[in-house]
């Protein structure tokens, strides 16, 4: 194949060609270019729906890439500084869980944060690794899960020393960066594997002055959320290795689950996000830390709000901070996060990314504008003023660390029995339960509940979170293990 540069598009360019021919398709999908689906056509417009086509020779496929969909994956692993890169189009994930399941099998022990995305735990349901969590230090003040510090990585690898990997989430979703290079050091030199999610860090490999990113780091794998910074279509990720990990072995694992129907409108979202990052991605990023840090000051400037930044920064569990996060901590008007978050959407037509029961994250990205800044400032300003009270007593789910009794996959397919949740304290959790976003179990299968944990589970309800991962979808019930 000949060399392209990051000003091609590769899978945009073969679909444009492809269209050009005007193919008669006796092919899926049965929508054939729209024509038997005129709301469709309606709702997203006749261009993207004629897009919406099958893999054939010309397009490539997913599933064995040997042409357009192989020089987009070489085009995305030159832009992000990897040896390799996959196309995802299950998520990031999807990109998780193959990471995981490419460097552990039954019975292999990963060592992780107890604050991982539930992708990560159903990770080791699926493969029956062991996992060996390290509590992360709490923040004093606004309550959130810092970073891995090196000593705690230290001294889990020393009682650990037959684990195969290291995973740490980096930045995590309030924008805290670990020392990413020297555990990724530490873990080397124990001869074990170092995994990133770094589903919200696209913009690491194309900022400047900004968190070290995986790659550079050196880590051996990382799953990158490009629709969330990246500016791709929603559900398509990528997937990065590095150091000599197989491809052909990684390929193998994303085919366990992966679909063989892979969109072509995902497919090409991320090969133009990856060319326009490539090409703009520095000047767009400026911007987007400029944005974020005026909003932070105007926000502080109001009183009550807490907009974090880089004053977190203490070498250890902050060894640094993603400034284009703005989160800001809310109790100090009086209302949870979620109260927050359901007051600007509801009563101010702003839709921001989540509340939690003490914070807000507004994520800033290559779309957004500054008069779109000024409306948030002024909306928070204006629930100050007209909704502040008193919260109660907040208790914080990272405060939570549950005892594991059980490994993840064991405790998913024991036998269980459902009870009502103010009865289960002192039982071994059989699900999930999660506020969501940002999809960090308070309870995952296998641990033990505590009064502590169900209420904070009652709290979280009563402020409206939306809780999710229990069979009961209002976790009235809560499965456990049958005894």
């Amino acid at each position: 194949m000949n060399k392209l540069s990051q000003e091609n598009a590769p899978i945009l360019e073969a679909l444009e060609k492809f269209k050009r021919r005007r193919v008669v398709p006796f092919d899926v999908p049965g929508h054939k270019r729209g024509r038997g689906n005129p709301e469709l056509v309606g709702l997203l417009g006749e261009k993207c729906v004629g897009l919406d086509v099958n893999s054939m020779k010309p397009l490539d496929n997913l599933c064995n890439p040997v042409s357009v969909i192989r020089q987009a994956e070489e085009l995305a692993a030159e832009a992000f500084g990897a040896e390799h890169a996959f196309l995802m189009v299950g998520g990031t994930t999807s990109a998780v869980q193959s990471m995981v399941l490419s460097v552990c099998k039954a019975g292999d022990k990963i060592i992780l944060p107890r604050n991982v995305h539930k992708s990560v735990i159903n990770a080791l349901i699926l493969c029956g690794a062991i996992p060996v969590y390290i509590s992360p230090a709490i923040h004093s003040v606004i309550g959130i899960a810092l970073g891995m510090e090196v000593e705690s990585i230290e001294k889990a690898i020393g009682e650990n020393p037959d684990a195969v990997a290291v995973l740490i989430n980096n930045p995590t979703y309030y924008g805290i960066c670990s020392n990413l290079t020297r555990i990724t050091e530490i873990a080397h030199a124990h001869g074990m594997k170092m995994l990133v999610d770094e589903a919200h860090g696209t913009h690491l490999y194309f900022g400047d002055n900004l968190p070290v990113n995986a790659m550079k780091a050196g880590a051996d794998m990382a799953a990158v959320s490009m629709h969330k910074s990246g500016g791709s279509l929603t559900q398509s990720s990528i997937l990065l290795t590095n150091n000599g990990i197989s491809q052909g072995h990684v390929r193998q694992i994303i085919n366990l689950t992966q679909t063989t129907s892979a969109s072509y409108l995902l497919l090409s979202s991320l090969d133009i996000s990856r060319r326009n990052l490539a090409l703009r991605g520095r000047e767009s990023f400026a911007k987007v830390v400029e944005m974020a840090e005026y909003a932070r000051d105007e926000i502080n400037s109001i009183g009550g709000y807490y907009a974090y930044g880089r004053e977190l920064i203490d070498g250890k569990s902050v060894y640094d901070f993603d400034v284009t996060k703005l989160c800001v901590y809310t109790k100090g008007i009086g209302l949870t996060g979620i109260e927050v978050y359901d007051l600007l959407r509801d009563e101010y037509d702003i839709q921001i990314e989540f509340g939690d029961i003490g914070n807000i994250l507004a994520y800033i990205s290559i779309g957004d504008r500054l008069r779109d800044i000024e409306r948030l400032v002024g909306a928070l300003e204006d629930i100050k003023r007209l909704y502040e009270g008193s919260a109660g007593e907040i208790t914080f789910g990272d405060f939570v660390q549950p005892t594991i009794v059980y490994s993840p996959r064991q405790s998913f397919y024991a036998e269980k029995e459902s009870l009502p949740l103010e009865n289960t304290a002192g039982r071994i959790c059989g699900e999930f339960v999660m506020c969501y976003p940002p999809g960090i179990p308070i309870l995952a299968p296998g641990e033990l509940v505590t009064k502590e944990i169900i209420d904070h589970i009652l709290y979280s309800r009563e402020k409206g979170c939306s809780l999710q991962g229990a069979n009961d979808p209002l976790v009235n019930q809560l499965q456990v293990i049958k005894e």
